[in-house]
């Protein structure tokens, strides 16, 4: 049977990684183990804790199922369970739900993708799921269509051998749709993320300057094929990475 270790990088209270679990076990009812950050890292990239230990403790989720959180990132989550923080080998590794897309270079800053990579720096699968919910939603999030939807999504790949490969990096966005109508499940490339990010510099009581980034919402291009067009469109994007960043175009012409 498979084991599927989730984490996250909302915490291990989060919506979505209740949902994502829960997925889990009702659509594959493979087995299910939980290591997640006891609190929210977003936009944490990939980070590694060396400078002091580890803290892991037992949590329960809202459904009172057992989990355990620790107190490093996202990826020091993933790192440790692998080497052995929980004992039962893992098969495949899958991170979120991520109440917002990661696309583009998203993924550089994204700790739930690089939760991901770090699966695959560790010879296992690993697999980003991201929920492109509105930016001023009102209420609660629906993350369990998402949920059902992104893990049929996950065991169609692993059907068609496409998880086996110890190096599969998969990020997976989908658009927020509480009726599941979606348009289908495109296969996609990173598209161009486009951020709108502002400086603000301002004053604390003393007088002295601190800075704040701020800015609206980051938007993208459309371009045919791309995660981001794909979402756009209301399709489930499915981008397939990988770890080796070397840009090979460019070295051919250096070794020439």
């Amino acid at each position: 049977m498979t084991h599927f270790l989730v984490t996250n990088d909302d915490g291990v209270n989060a919506p979505g990684l209740l949902a994502l679990v829960k997925a889990i076990r009702e659509v594959s009812g493979a087995e299910v183990s939980v290591l997640a950050p006891d609190h929210n890292w977003s936009a944490c990239g990939h980070v590694k804790t060396m400078t002091r230990p580890l803290r892991v403790r037992e949590v329960k989720l809202a459904d009172g199922s057992a989990a355990l959180s620790c107190d490093g990132a996202p990826s020091d989550c993933v790192a440790i369970a692998i080497m052995g923080a929980i004992e039962k080998p893992i098969n495949v590794v899958i991170s979120g739900i991520n109440p917002n897309a990661n696309v583009g270079l998203d993924v550089t800053y994204s700790g739930t993708v690089t939760a991901a990579m770090e699966a695959s720096i560790n010879g296992k699968p690993g697999i980003a799921v991201s929920l492109d919910a509105p930016e001023y939603h009102e209420g609660e999030l629906d993350f369990d269509t998402a949920a059902k939807a992104a893990v049929k999504v996950i065991m169609d790949l692993m059907a068609g051998g496409l998880v086996n490969n110890g190096q599969a990096i998969w990020n997976i966005n989908l658009p927020y749709n509480e009726d599941g109508d979606y348009q289908g499940v495109l296969y996609t490339k990173q598209g161009v993320r486009l951020y709108r990010d502002v400086l603000e510099k301002r004053f604390d009581p003393r007088g002295k300057p601190y800075y704040w980034i701020g800015g609206e919402a980051p938007t993208g291009l459309m371009d045919e094929g791309t995660d981001y067009w794909a979402i756009k469109q209301r399709f489930i994007s499915v981008t397939p990475l990988q770890m080796d960043m070397t840009d090979k175009g460019l070295l051919k012409t250096l070794q020439r």
